[in-house]
């Protein structure tokens, strides 16, 4: 069964560690843990629903559990990795499509493909400040001039 665990927004993370270091401290029966990025402030746990409220007992930045089951066909669309066919090059402008810097136009910098990221410098900025960003945090806006 799935369960959906309210979480502070933007802490998905810090609250997915600290469930997994329970997890495997108090050998806790829960089949997988799951933070879409495109849902905040949820995650979904894959368990008996007794485990996963003892399991979210006394963890910070958790604000619930919705006792309703989600089925996995629901959230399987989040499970699927996406594959960027845009390969994304130093030079390339692009327009943040996410983060504090949303429609922001930068130069991307540095292009780190293992870990999907990339580094840009913002265009409109009085100086020029690197910032990684995800991929999935922008869009092409032009590419390099050959």
């Amino acid at each position: 069964m799935m369960l959906t665990i309210r979480t502070t927004t933007g802490r998905e993370n810090v609250v997915i560690d600290s469930l997994s270091t329970k997890i495997k401290n108090h050998n806790i029966p829960i089949k997988s843990l799951m933070h879409p990025e495109d849902l905040r402030g949820y995650i979904f746990a894959e368990g008996v629903q007794e485990d996963v409220e003892n399991l979210i007992k006394n963890v910070p930045h958790i604000r619930g559990i919705i006792n309703k089951e989600v089925k996995v066909e629901e959230v399987e669309r989040f499970m699927i990795a996406e594959k960027s066919e845009v390969k994304f090059e130093v030079e390339d402008v692009v327009e943040i499509v996410g983060s504090p810097f949303k429609g922001e136009l930068a130069k991307i910098t540095r292009v780190d493909e293992t870990k999907n990221e990339i580094t840009v410098e913002l265009l409109e900025a009085a100086i020029p400040i690197p910032v990684t960003i995800s991929v999935n945090s922008v869009r092409i806006h032009e590419k390099k001039k050959a």
